[in-house]
């Protein structure tokens, strides 16, 4: 039954009622039905109370006398949860209350309302759609359809929908809050977006800022504007920065390429390989790419090259030195961990001197050595060469006429 059909009934049955006193009892259950069905579960309960009144043994006034009982419950136990943001639970006691008041919209606004601020975009419009297409000029309705295109990141569409459902309902709180917010949101997003691209990072940094403070609950936009400002901060030489931003937005929304990608960016940055190499895993399952595929494979390269021993930080160099700084780098520290300067230590310091010379000579004989660097620093296994290593002195390369004396 309609809404206005139901309406109509309870006009109808009061006026009957009015006129016919023989109809009172059979009346007020008919009005008491039709006032459950359109969920004014109070004004119910007063007409099954009548009937109680006058026939207190009537089977049928007490079990809709409970059901009333049982909406008002489910009213109460939904506004509580609502008020706590356990959106969840208001859901479950309206369709709990709209198996007793199945025309009423107003629990079917509540329930959509709920369903949106719980991602449930799809079935949040579908509710909402039902009641406009029998009340086009439903401004709760509009105001639900405009917050799930509005938490779907399109600010312009659902700007309409909340300046629609304002004309039909000027005092509609929830559609002004909501319009103000996403006319907000987008120029602040905008404005970052604009002095980005201007280089202005820091002002880009406090515009994102400013845009993600707007509204806590749009989950789509914000993790766009974690993930902008983790770009920032990746510009602003600040990896750890950008790596929480980029975390925050994944947390948002777990299927967000973008963000996967910035923070498996700053972790190659800090040589965080095997994090890098978990975020580009996931990207190239959702996105088999050659692109993916190629980042996933250098990451992976990283990785196994940064558990072997790193023969640039032995001789600490760079990994773009030349081969005249990797012989200076060489000289210099071959001197100050040479066994003869420490020949009057503790057993304990020569052994580790002798072991922090050997690796310097292992690490000179593969970087001063053309072949052997290209294989190295292409990930190569070098176990092979490593057998051959350093055939002086337990692995020391002369250079000109270096000695343990020489040191400056």
């Amino acid at each position: 039954i309609s809404l206005p059909v139901l309406k109509a009934a309870v006009q109808q049955v009061q006026f009957h009622i009015y006129i016919d006193t023989t109809f009172i009892n059979s009346g007020h259950l008919r009005e008491g039905k039709c006032h459950l069905s359109l969920g004014n579960a109070m004004a119910a309960s007063r007409c099954f109370q009548k009937v109680l009144e006058l026939e207190p043994s009537n089977s049928q006034a007490q079990q809709e006398h409970k059901n009333a009982t049982a909406v008002l419950e489910y009213e109460r136990m939904a506004e509580l949860d609502f008020e706590k943001r356990d959106f969840r639970k208001v859901v479950y006691s309206m369709d709990k209350a709209l198996g007793l008041a199945s025309t009423c919209h107003r629990f079917k606004i509540l329930k959509a309302e709920c369903l949106a601020l719980l991602g449930r975009y799809l079935e949040a419009q579908s509710v909402a759609s039902d009641i406009l297409r029998m009340d086009s000029t439903n401004g709760d309705a509009l105001y639900v359809r405009g917050l799930c295109l509005y938490y779907e990141d399109c600010i312009d569409k659902a700007v309409q929908f909340f300046v629609q459902a304002l004309r039909m309902a000027p005092d509609h709180e929830k559609s002004r809050l909501a319009c103000r917010n996403a006319k907000a949101l987008k120029a602040k997003k905008e404005e970052g977006n604009k002095v980005f691209k201007n280089s202005n990072f820091e002002a880009a940094y406090r515009l994102y800022s400013e845009a993600l403070a707007i509204d806590p609950n749009n989950i789509k936009t914000n993790a766009k504007l974690y993930c902008n400002r983790g770009t920032v901060g990746a510009k602003l030489n600040k990896p750890d920065q950008a790596i929480e931003d980029c975390t925050s937005a994944i947390k948002l929304d777990d299927t967000y390429i973008k963000a996967y990608l910035r923070r498996a960016q700053c972790y190659m940055d800090i040589e965080q390989y095997e994090e890098a190499v978990r975020d580009y895993e996931k990207v190239y399952q959702t996105e088999k790419t050659k692109e993916h595929k190629h980042l996933l494979k250098t990451a992976q390269l990283e990785l196994k090259k940064s558990k072997r021993k790193d023969y640039y930080k032995v001789l600490g160099v760079g990994k773009n030195a030349t081969e005249d700084e990797i012989k200076k780098a060489y000289r210099k520290r071959a001197l100050m961990h040479h066994p003869d300067r420490h020949s009057a230590a503790t057993p304990e310091v020569q052994k580790e001197e002798e072991k922090k010379f050997k690796e310097m000579g292992e690490a000179f004989t593969v970087l001063s050595d053309p072949k052997k660097k290209t294989r190295y620093d292409c990930g190569h296994d070098l176990e092979e060469d490593s057998n051959n290593m350093g055939g002086h002195n337990g692995g020391f390369v002369p250079i000109g006429n270096v000695v343990a004396s020489d040191v400056w």
